[in-house]
């Protein structure tokens, strides 16, 4: 825990006058200003030197305050209140104060006093600060993004600094020192603290009433989130000003809208980085990477994208090809499209320190570089050596960065994989390494740096392929990196406790602004085996990025690598990834208009039920499946909580029901899956081999009939998947509402947009699950229903089915 015995404690507020958009008062020689953004949504924010910074790190991407917040000012004895339709923010003047109250006056948040009476409402020492706030040890706590161990965080602490983990010279300052039972002294452990991504964003869920409050402090410095203690949490910062968003809530989804609002929420993505992707650090040769493309195609497992890591180099210098064992990239990248695969290839922040080498040279003659604070080049050390790194803090550097990947993807590569760009600097100090110019230390900007290097890649793949979207994945980031990139969870072990360690990491991601992730399928580093790479693969289909990756040296990990059983059940597992994947997407496009997660634990959409808070070994895929994945070897069943409403088990079919209980069985060939009653999942009638060009000419849409009356709505969203055109209006976007009513169903289809050239669809094919409708009528007219399963010609244009439920 910090030690905050020398801190200077921030004790009376003076001086306050109202502002047009909250209030500004004198505090321990600062100023203390608070914005009100929304109703439900206030900043807090305390100057340096009585100067504010407006503009602290990169990840708030919208002007907060360009609209007015109606509110009044209360001035009371001792306080000042503000009051909006939503909350009270109240200054307490002496002793100095910031809570928020709903405007029932349940807690939002409340400054902890010490023992001595003592409020910590604000304290600084040599530029670090940090404020104390009440909880009680019942509360639970979400988010931060990319965290190890379970998904409630109460009861630990966590340090945001983005590290490589598996260095053991970045890694060494939290390892040191620990007892030799305490899982932090181990990096690969799955308690390990800190990871690649820091994320200053959680949520505080108060006991009994399951009511949210959220907090996000704009800072890019190292931070400390305290949690451990039973009745207060602590956040600290080693620098930067105090600027703190503090969301009302009480509803998690409404909670994370509000947040990506501020910073962001991913772009449309291409429909073939929704595919399977085959990965592997490798000694590759241009004919072994189209070998492995057409035993994809031979063994008939779906693949959209093959990735190369950085063996492809010259000498692992960056945006070069070894010619020797690449002698036609742009042959064998054409090639390759016309089997339907695009290609990724791995870039570093790294660059060679090398004259002579065109990138260095370029960088050198643009002073693109970092620099230390007597301005030489900053110098780490990574795989090609000596390096430089460029200085993504200046819209120069990040230019120069776009233009080089530009034409990188000029040779037909469709995205990019950034990695190592913590910054990760080998057995060399980082510290040194200084930004803008050499005017900024490295602690301001390095859990910025991944963030910065995501947009110069993403300007350099717009200005190459100015129509399409976008694919970048990228190891490290920061608040707002859904922007710019997906993540994957880093170098994972082959070891089941990762397998598991990968729900909960995932959920906390998506619950945290970042829809597109996942892990490495199967693990990176070490071997794993036939029962942990199905179970994986498995899982790993039916998260949002599923990419199988593993590191040089290790025993094959393809779809095939043990054997004929294997591969069948692994097939079958990629196939129902492909056929789900109108239903994936729909959720996709979801997240870029509410920011709600793909993946995401069930608390998201169940947090008012007490028994799904420390639930972390199953999740949500969308709103409408649950999926309860397999983390140890030899199980033949295992126990899942099912939420309130009507659940059916995906493979048997059996309504199972909801709000208990149940134990699912688990033969090898299958994980349990569940559908929601009420949902009307779109599914493709089968898995093409690749998303290529594919547009089918019957959907099916399969409709889960509830067991109670209510209403529930799903989206289906066809477009041509690959443009930005559907941002225009290219697509179709098809809304169904389903309503039960006695022993009346109906489903109505509205659908907007002005279509696409690509449009193939001619009819849906309509599967009933839970009942043998007696009648269905379509518009009125009635068809024939078969045994639950009927055709219903339909090209874009809206419909109402009534059925008839015995």
């Amino acid at each position: 825990m910090l030690q905050t015995d020398n801190y200077l404690r921030f004790q009376q507020a003076t001086a306050v006058e109202a502002t047009p958009y909250g209030l500004i008062a004198e505090v321990g020689g600062e100023r203390l200003r608070i914005d009100l953004i929304r109703p439900d949504l206030v900043r807090f924010k305390i100057s340096r030197g009585r100067e504010f910074d407006e503009s602290p790190t990169f990840a708030v991407c919208v002007d907060p305050v360009s609209d007015l917040v109606e509110f009044t000012v209360q001035p009371r004895d001792e306080e000042v209140r503000l009051v909006t339709s939503e909350m009270t923010v109240t200054l307490g003047l002496d002793p100095f104060r910031l809570d928020v109250h709903r405007s029932d006056g349940t807690a939002v948040v409340e400054s902890a006093a010490d023992a001595d009476g003592n409020y910590w409402t604000y304290a600084t020492l040599n530029d670090a600060w940090t404020v104390r706030r009440r909880c009680r040890r019942e509360d639970a706590i979400f988010g931060l993004g990319e965290k190890s161990g379970r998904h409630n965080r109460k009861g630990r602490d966590f340090t945001l600094w983005n590290t490589d983990v598996l260095n053991p010279y970045e890694t060494l300052e939290f390892t040191a020192g620990k007892a030799p039972d305490d899982p932090r002294g181990d990096r690969t452990s799955v308690e390990f603290d800190p990871y690649y991504v820091s994320i200053p964003f959680f949520y505080h869920q108060t006991y009994p009433a399951g009511t949210m409050a959220a907090s996000f402090v704009d800072n890019g410095y190292r931070g400390a989130y305290e949690f451990s203690q039973p009745e207060e949490y602590r956040i600290s910062f080693r620098g930067g000003q105090y600027t703190e968003y503090v969301f009302a809530g009480p509803d998690m989804p409404e909670i994370l809208a509000a947040y990506t609002w501020l910073t962001g929420r991913a772009a449309p993505p291409p429909l073939w980085s929704l595919g399977y992707h085959q990965c592997r650090w490798f000694h590759y040769t241009q004919d072994a990477v189209e070998a492995l493309g057409q035993q994809h195609r031979d063994n008939d497992i779906p693949c959209d994208a093959l990735w190369l890591d950085i063996e492809y180099m010259d000498g692992y210098r960056v945006f070069t090809w070894n010619t020797e064992l690449f002698p036609d990239p742009r042959g064998m990248l054409e090639r390759l499209a016309q089997q339907g695969f695009r290609v990724i290839t791995i870039i570093d922040p790294g660059v060679k320190y090398e004259p002579g080498y065109p990138v260095f040279d370029a960088g050198l003659e643009r002073d693109a570089f970092c620099r230390t604070e007597g301005r030489d080049i900053y110098i780490g050390q990574v795989w090609p050596g000596n390096t430089a790194f460029p200085d993504f803090v200046t819209e120069e550097a990040r230019s120069w960065w776009g233009e080089l990947n530009a034409a990188h993807v000029g040779f037909g590569l469709a995205g990019i994989w950034n990695d190592m760009n913590e910054p990760a600097t080998g057995s060399i100090e980082p510290r040194q390494m200084h930004f803008d110019q050499g005017r900024y230390s490295h602690e301001r900007y390095r859990n910025q740096y991944a963030l910065l290097m995501a947009m110069g890649t993403r300007s350099g793949l717009l200005a190459a392929m100015p129509e399409r979207r976008t694919f970048i994945l990228s190891r490290s980031g920061f608040a707002g990196i859904q922007r710019y990139a997906a993540n994957w969870l880093g170098d994972n072990q082959s070891r089941w406790d990762h397998l598991s360690l990968s729900i909960a990491m995932g959920s906390g991601f998506g619950i945290s602004g970042q829809p597109f992730l996942g892990a490495d399928i199967g693990g990176f580093q070490g071997n794993s085996n036939a029962e942990l790479f199905l179970r994986w693969m498995q899982y790993g289909t039916l998260t949002p990025f599923c990419r199988n990756h593993s590191e040089i040296g290790n025993v094959d990990q393809y779809a095939w690598a043990w054997g004929d059983l294997v591969q069948d059940h692994v097939r079958a597992a990629v196939k129902l990834r492909y056929r789900l994947l109108p239903y994936l997407y729909a959720c996709f496009l979801t997240a870029t208009e509410s920011g709600a997660p793909v993946q995401r634990p069930l608390v998201f959409d169940y947090q008012y039920d007490g028994s799904v808070r420390d639930i972390d070994d199953e999740f949500l895929l969308g709103p409408d499946l649950l999926v309860a994945p397999v983390t140890g070897p030899g199980a033949t069943a295992r126990q899942v909580y099912l939420p309130a409403g009507d659940w059916y088990d995906w493979h048997s079919g059996e309504l199972v029901g909801g709000a208990r209980f149940v134990v699912a069985e688990t033969p090898m060939d299958r994980i349990p899956i569940y559908a929601r009653g009420g949902a009307v999942i779109p599914m493709w009638a089968e898995a093409p081999a690749t998303t290529a060009g594919y547009h089918p000419t019957v959907v099916e849409l399969h409709v889960f009939v509830p067991a109670a009356d209510g209403s529930h709505t799903s989206i289906l969203a066809e477009d041509d998947g690959l443009t930005n055109a559907v941002l225009d209006g290219a697509c179709y976007r098809t809304t169904f509402t389903l309503i039960r009513s006695g022993d009346q169903l109906s489903v109505r289809d509205e659908t907007t947009g002005d279509g696409y050239p690509e449009f193939a669809r001619e009819q849906f094919t309509v599967v009933v699950h839970g009942a043998e409708p007696a009648s269905v009528r379509l518009d009125g007219d009635e068809i024939s229903a078969g045994d639950g399963r009927f055709l219903l010609p339909n090209a874009g244009t809206g419909f109402t089915l009534e059925l008839a439920i015995p």
